[in-house]
């Protein structure tokens, strides 16, 4: 029962977070986007105490539930893992799956040393070694940068057929252009864990990953755990080859030993047990032999406490860093614009903030509708969202991105807040303006500019308009008329106090190859 239960809740859990991640809609936000701020290490970043004491207290009662229910990534493992048993891949075809495993020592010093690293990352901002090993984050680019072209490309062919056949059930969606180093980080993290959970099952867990490996020195103190009646115990060896987290270690002569800080509380050893010998008991009910295996312990209770606080402290502190950022980066002109300073969606608060707390899980990037974050290939700011305007802009009446982001990176707000945050500036650059470089009227930026921060004014400055009557007159005094006013070759002015950055003068702007305007980040937000 154990088991079933855990595979059901694991599976509905796994298809919510990958449709968040597959879908471009919006539609199944409101509904599941809870499942990706139950994530712990994005809980942690975001300070959301409330997902923090629920993922804690279940472990202290029944273990590492969350890593065989909650965990995208874990559950991913589990489904290479039962690959891996699968009679076809083994030499053994007697059976429908192989029993493959066998108990291995803990890597102690591989687990703390992974934690330890993790952590100094965490606290001096290395975020292209921090992302890397962030379970729920590796799991949503390897489903953002390989799995969302596929399902996007069955979504566009299903398009074309609808449309020859008068239906517009689906649409066309432009894909997301993920850049080459993001596709490469997401593949060999999937071949990696394919093979290691294909040849030993949860060896990522176990050995690497640092939420797991928090996780389970917490759950060496559950409420609950896995227990053997040694009455009843034949010694079989049954449950140590089943164990996909190699935890079990079965002697003839010796209790069953379990290794609760790798134990997943995924019920499969109480499944193949043929004696019923194995129950989920409270730990006080243990029998003295199971207390007398327990003891040999690899961490005291002092030093989980210090490893895990530590851990906890650390994210906390770095969530809750404080920044002197402030000013404007200088401006140069880019056929593609190179942003001094990045710019960052409205809710990040700046550039320092979203580095701070941002794990790169390519949520928010997979659900933008109009193409507008992109993956960062910048060290400082490995994988994680940064504005370009050359497919689209951002539109003022979004907020997907703010309303998906777990982690409190990017905060969530209204669509009236989203209008008054002045992210950017827009920019001018005159040689490439067409009333400049051609002698051609334009004036796209200054209709198209939601926030009306841009004004259309006369090359010729002897000609003025008078605020009175709004008439044109020429340098002489001379009142011009319609016709000659619009023959007039007009340039744009920005307004920065007015301009929110929202990149719409960019993505409209007919200059090419060359934009004459386009929108350079502000290192820290402010309200207008």
């Amino acid at each position: 029962m154990l088991k079933l239960t855990r595979r059901i809740l694991a599976i509905v859990f796994w298809l919510g977070i990958t449709l968040l991640f597959l879908d471009f809609t919006g539609t199944v936000q409101p509904f599941l986007g809870w499942m990706a701020k139950m994530q712990f290490l994005p809980s942690v970043m975001a300070m959301n105490l409330i997902t923090i004491a629920i993922v804690v207290i279940a472990t202290l009662i029944m273990g590492r539930l969350y890593c065989s229910i909650v965990c995208p990534l874990g559950v991913m493992q589990d489904f290479f893992a039962w690959i891996g048993r699968w009679k076809v891949f083994r030499k053994n075809k007697k059976a429908k799956f192989a029993n493959k495993y066998s108990y291995s020592e803990e890597k102690k010093w591989l687990r703390l040393t992974v934690l330890v690293l993790f952590i100094i990352m965490l606290l001096a901002g290395f975020n292209a070694g921090m992302v890397l090993l962030a379970p729920y984050s590796a799991y949503g680019r390897i489903v953002a940068s390989l799995l969302q072209p596929i399902y996007i490309g069955i979504n566009n062919l299903l398009a074309q057929w609808s449309e020859a056949h008068d239906n517009f059930l689906f649409y066309q969606v432009e894909p997301h252009e993920n850049p080459t180093l993001l596709i490469i980080v997401a593949a060999v993290t999937a071949i990696v864990l394919f093979v290691l959970a294909f040849m030993h099952g949860r060896t990522y867990c176990n050995t690497i990953c640092p939420v797991g490996t928090t996780l389970g020195y917490l759950a060496k103190f559950s409420w609950l755990k896995m227990q053997v009646q040694e009455d009843k115990c034949i010694k079989c060896g049954l449950c140590e080859k089943n164990c996909k987290a190699a935890c079990i270690k079965v002697e003839k002569g010796q209790p069953v030993k379990f290794d609760y800080t790798r134990c997943v509380a995924c019920g499969d050893c109480q499944a193949v047990c043929g004696k019923s010998a194995l129950h989920l008991v409270p730990t006080k009910k243990r029998s003295k032999a199971s207390s007398h295996a327990d003891a040999a312990s690899d961490l005291s209770r002092r030093s989980f406490l210090a490893v895990t606080g530590t851990a906890v402290a650390a994210a906390t502190l770095k969530a809750q860093e404080k920044t002197t950022d402030g000013g404007l980066a200088t401006i140069e002109d880019k056929v593609i614009p190179e942003r001094k300073t990045p710019l960052t969606p409205p809710g990040s608060l700046s550039a320092a903030n979203l580095q701070q707390h941002c794990t790169a899980c390519q949520l928010c990037i997979a659900n933008c509708p109009n193409g507008v974050l992109r993956p960062s290939t910048n060290m400082e700011h490995f994988l994680q969202p940064e504005m370009q305007y050359d497919k689209g802009y951002c539109r003022p009446e979004c907020t997907r991105c703010a309303d998906v982001c777990p982690a409190g990176a990017i905060r969530p707000i209204s669509k009236e807040e989203k209008t008054a945050i002045q992210i950017g500036h827009a920019v001018w650059v005159k040689e490439n303006c067409l009333p400049i470089a051609d002698e051609q009227r334009c004036g796209s930026c200054a209709r198209h500019c939601p926030a009306q921060a841009i004004q259309m004014v006369p090359i010729d400055t002897s000609i003025k308009q008078n605020p009175d009557d709004q008439q044109w007159y020429d340098g002489e005094g001379n009142k011009l008329d319609w016709r000659a006013v619009n023959d007039l070759l007009m340039i744009p002015v920005v307004n920065n106090e007015k301009c929110i950055g929202c990149g719409k003068c960019e993505y409209l702007c007919p200059a090419r190859p060359f934009s004459a305007i386009y929108v350079e980040g502000h290192e820290k937000h402010r309200e207008i």
